[in-house]
This record gives structure tokens, sequence and C-alpha cells, in this order.
């Protein structure tokens, strides 16, 4: 497997999704996907200057990221058990996935404790799917005004995982849903940050979430191959 080949050819997709729809694709961050994969693998992605990651399980980020040298970036981007919110504040930079308020209190608690702060996305449910973990829609506003007052959490964004699809144009809908609702949101926001992130789109669907307004894309299986 080339690694080096397969980063390079998703930056020239995100690049030419970007430019089609006049966006600068300096906007748009790549994360590695690195579940199940080897340390050996993430390492050698590392060193061909991919610089973002992403793991899914916190007991096998708890393995990997101490092994992992250079000056790279980690991402959870899987379902949190509040249960397990100490151990993502000590590992990861940004959290995808915040769920719930009682996630986002269980987050504030423990990153005080460690006096750090937190950049968090919140997860988006905009199909309703009850396998899927996020905030209904018509929920979030009033999430972030109350995440908004805890003094450990820094709200970046939005993230949301569409329906899977084989076709990726199924998908755009969502996608454009997840833009508009930032956009609607940052309109209601009165003194407080502006929402930056949309975090959206992966190894099937990443370019179709380019151009609809991503600005963090989750890929695994273009960079890393399948899953076994």
């Amino acid at each position: 497997m080339d690694i080096l080949k397969n980063i390079q050819g998703v930056r020239d997709c995100i690049k030419k999704a970007a430019l089609l729809v006049d966006r600068d694709p300096s906007e748009i961050t790549l994360v590695g996907v690195t579940k199940k994969k080897s340390m050996e693998l993430v390492q050698e992605a590392a060193d061909n200057n991919l610089l973002d990651f992403g793991e899914n399980y916190v007991q096998e980020a708890r393995e990997k990221i101490p092994g992992i040298k250079g000056a790279v970036t980690w991402h959870f981007i899987g379902r949190l058990q509040t249960n397990k919110a100490k151990y993502v504040v000590s590992l990861f930079d940004m959290i995808h996935s915040v769920d719930s308020i009682k996630l986002a209190d269980e987050l504030n608690k423990h990153a005080q404790r460690s006096n750090r702060h937190i950049k968090i996305l919140l997860e988006v449910n905009l199909a309703g799917e009850e396998t899927k973990a996020g905030f209904p829609a018509e929920d979030v506003l009033s999430a972030i005004e109350y995440i908004t007052g805890l003094p450990y959490i820094n709200i970046r964004g939005l993230m949301t995982m569409p329906p899977y699809f084989n076709d990726p144009e199924k998908a755009r809908p969502y996608f454009k849903k997840l833009k508009k609702l930032r956009d609607s949101i940052n309109k209601s926001l009165k003194n407080t940050q502006a929402l930056q992130h949309l975090s959206m789109g992966m190894s099937g669907d990443y370019e179709v979430a380019v151009q609809e307004g991503a600005t963090i894309v989750r890929v695994g299986t273009a960079i890393f191959g399948q899953r076994f």
C-alpha cells in the first residue's frame, strides 16, 4: 500500500471539489481515520505530512496515541460514553461527537480537573436514525446556549453522519442541511464565538461534503485501505 500516494490522491480530490465551488482548499482539514489500523501505518502517514488523525475507540486510542511521533492533532470521532470522558480530555485535541448535555457536563468537569480547555463539535442526527447518536436539529441552538456557559468547553462547530448510501449524491441533502443549520445558528448567537467547523464526509462522499461546505472530512478507507 502506498500511503503517500493515497494521501495525495485524497488531497487532490479535496482541492478539485473545493475549487469547483470557489472554495479555498486550505480551509479543509483532512483527518485520517485510524480505527483498527496499526501504529506503523499511522506513523507512516504522519511521516508523510498527514498531521490530523481520528480515533473511534477510547481504549485503542490510549494504546496508540502515546506511540505516534510528530506534531499531530488527534480527533475523537466515535460515540463517547460519559464514563470515558476523563480519558478523551487528556488524549484528544478535538471531540467531534458530543451528543448530549450530560456528556458536555462530564467533559467540562474533567477538563477543569486537568486545567485544559477542550474543543468540541456537536453531533447532529439529521436523519432521525435511532441507531445513531446526536442532537435533533431543533435542539442544537438550546444545547449551544447551555454549553457555552461551561467554562472549559469551546464549541467549534457541528458534525453529522448521514445514512449510508452507495451514491454519494444521496448524502448531499444532509450536508446542505448541516450547513444551513450552522449558518442559521450563527445568525442567532449573541456575543459568542460563531461556529466555524462542519465535520462531514467520509471516504465515500467527502467530495460532495466539501462542495457543500465541509471544513473537516474524516477519511479512513481511501487512505489506509479496507478494515478487516
